[in-house]
């Protein structure tokens, strides 16, 4: 149950603090962060997570990264529910929570995407439903990859949390335009469940993607990266 809840808050807190800085704070008057500093805040919520939690659940905060696990062997089959579980609850607890700040702002509205993922009308540059699928499978193919070498137990010691926020804020960097950036099914529904409408009729691509491009990162690192007996 500790696994559990450590899984939990830290999807909480990826939620909170990357969809939070982009419905509070990338567009502030003066002060907006932009797209730079939104993709450095969820790059900066999993590395402060897996130093915080990394040793309790393997912060995993994603039911994407969590299959990819499962399929580079890594992760146990019986644990893949109550932590995908645990990460949708935890993402949506912090939707709620943004939602409550968020709406103390006269004039809020949902409407204005709620740091919502989507395709074509609901993308940010307009990009088409094939765009998005593509994106979203190759960055989260890209980001099991980097979690498994990472991890992997020849790599440096103690950089894997660096290596992992990184690649996060990379990815932002790239795909924000395309999708807003998904890559984590947990942090999708998160937000789409309180802003309804296309986000939530869309949403049922940011899980498949993701999940896709998370077991094909597995196997592309263990055809790279396993050691022959």
């Amino acid at each position: 149950m500790k696994r559990y809840g450590a899984e939990f808050i830290g999807t909480f807190w990826l939620v909170l603090g990357g969809c939070g800085s982009a419905v509070l704070a990338a567009a502030f008057p003066g002060l907006g962060i932009g797209l730079l500093g939104v993709s450095l805040a969820f790059g900066l919520t999993v590395l402060t997570m897996a130093y915080a939690i990394g040793h309790i659940s393997g912060c995993h905060l994603n039911p994407a990264v969590s299959i990819g696990l499962w399929a580079g062997g890594r992760f146990p089959a019986k644990d893949l529910l109550p932590y995908i579980v645990a990460q949708v609850l935890g993402g949506l607890a912090a939707g709620g929570v943004l939602y409550l700040i968020a709406s103390g702002q006269p004039g809020f509205s949902v409407s204005a995407g709620f740091a919502t993922n989507g395709y074509g009308d609901h993308s940010p540059g307009g990009y088409s439903f094939l765009a998005a699928l593509i994106a979203e499978v190759v960055m989260t193919m890209m980001f099991l990859v980097v979690i498994l070498g990472a991890t992997d137990k020849r790599a440096p010691a103690g950089f894997a949390p660096v290596a992992i926020g990184l690649c996060l804020t990379l990815i932002h960097l790239i795909s924000i335009p395309v999708t807003n950036t998904s890559v984590n099914p947990a942090r999708s529904t998160g937000v789409a469940l309180y802003a309804g409408g296309l986000a939530l009729r869309q949403l049922w691509l940011f899980w498949v993607a993701p999940i896709v491009g998370g077991a094909l990162g597995a196997l592309v690192y263990r055809s790279i990266g396993e050691k022959k007996s």
